[in-house]
């Protein structure tokens, strides 16, 4: 069985989106006689936590740790809040107060290619030692936080070790990127290194078609496109919500906020009392400001119910009894290769998607693939208020249901066989 060392900055008991991917992967990789070694931080700085994803990894893989040095620590003496929300990499651009500018300056100036930079150096010597001991010849590093592709280059370089990339998000047309007030020093820097890191890994992978297509003008090395996924299709039948219940699972931040959905909702709860009577705008994960404060314009605050964050384990529970499942991103040229993680989770719990996104976004054409849903521009009213009223007469003769297609291609398993093969 070969052996490969995924290095990999989120790990249990880190919640949210960005530990679930090489979670899945290790879980299923030893299906396919690749044998998992997992390397992480020992003292890590997580911004959310889950320790339910504790149960998905197995007794008897080996995980290596070594400590890790995080600003982060140091920032939340000033601000504990703020510190988690950058961390996270959520960025309010309205109303910063002169702190949250002096720590976004410093994050993108001072910390490249971000805050864990510093578990570079002491990695590559720990590794050194560990690539020996276990016999190991391909590392897979995982980002963002992109640093870690730098253990890899380093690992390449003295120890001409096979290297693999994973970028689960783009490195510098993400959106949050362009929000750390870089200077053209500090935005050179960057770019020259993830020309360096893709022009020096043996194969790079992505979560989407657009990032590849990005990556192929950088680099020639091999691309792969493998994405994200679920792990099982929907256990039986879940009772559900007996309101016309629209849920979002995960952060609803500011540049999402599709007001114009809001503006639809506003108007259906006037002209139709039936619709008033049953709706429920329901929030699981954070919620922003701004999105409340739209909601409440277009006089919904009566209809919306916030959860706040769960546990992945709630989410999918959630997920399985709504009536229908809201996904939404920003609506810029940069977000139309961003295809989140929970898209598919939706999928599996086999009720209608809702997506409201950018022009040419990749999320529409594997909604309209698998039949799961149907996705919208935010300037959309005339097709996107019929579909809603359509819905919901469905949801009020009990018919409201999604007939899928070909979606157990999504699956982790399936996408491990995928990996597998490219290892």
């Amino acid at each position: 069985m070969k052996k490969v060392l995924v290095i990999t900055y989120y790990w249990p008991p880190a919640g949210g989106p960005g530990v679930q991917r090489w979670l899945k992967f290790v879980k299923y990789l030893r299906d396919f006689d690749i044998e998992p070694v997992v390397y992480i931080p020992e003292n890590p700085q997580y911004p959310l936590l889950d320790d339910t994803f504790r149960d998905e990894i197995a007794s008897d893989i080996t995980v290596y740790k070594h400590p890790i040095f995080e600003p982060y620590r140091l920032a939340s003496l000033f601000s504990r809040k703020k510190t988690k929300r950058i961390s996270a990499g959520i960025i309010q651009t309205k109303n910063q107060s002169l702190l949250e500018k002096l720590m976004l300056w410093i994050r993108g100036n001072l910390f490249i290619p971000d805050a864990r930079k510093y578990w570079v150096k002491p990695s590559v010597k720990f590794l050194t030692g560990i690539l020996e001991k276990e016999g190991i010849d391909t590392v897979i590093t995982t980002g963002p936080p992109h640093s870690v592709h730098l253990i890899g280059y380093h690992l390449k370089e003295s120890k001409g070790i096979k290297w693999i990339s994973d970028f689960r998000d783009p490195w510098t047309s993400i959106g949050y990127h362009k929000k750390l007030k870089l200077t053209t020093r500090s935005k050179n820097r960057h770019k020259e290194l993830e020309r360096m890191v893709l022009n020096n890994a043996d194969k790079i992978l992505v979560t989407s078609q657009t990032t590849k297509e990005e990556f192929e003008g950088i680099t020639k090395r091999p691309i792969n496109v493998i994405t994200n996924g679920f792990d099982h299709l929907r256990p039986g039948q879940i009772a559900l919500d007996e309101k016309f219940t629209i849920s979002h699972i995960g952060s609803m931040l500011t540049g999402r906020n599709p007001k114009n959905l809001w503006k639809i909702l506003g108007e259906l709860i006037k002209e139709n009392k039936s619709f008033n009577e049953t709706l429920v705008l329901q929030f699981i994960g954070v919620l922003s400001d701004d999105v409340m404060t739209s909601i409440r314009h277009f006089g919904l605050e009566g209809h919306m119910k916030v959860i706040g964050y769960v546990s992945h384990e709630e989410a999918i529970k959630y997920q399985q009894k709504s009536q229908v499942l809201l996904l939404a991103e920003i609506d810029v040229e940069d977000t139309k290769g961003i295809i989140p993680g929970k898209l598919f989770e939706y999928m599996a719990a086999e009720r209608p998607i809702l997506g409201i996104g950018p022009e040419n976004w990749e999320v529409a054409k594997i909604v309209s693939e698998t039949k799961t849903g149907a996705i919208f521009e935010h300037s959309a009213h005339f097709q996107l208020k019929n579909v809603l009223l359509n819905w919901f007469e469905q949801y009020q003769q009990n018919q409201l249901a999604v007939s899928s297609v070909d979606i157990n291609q999504y699956s982790r398993r399936e996408l491990t066989r995928k990996l597998a093969e490219y290892i």
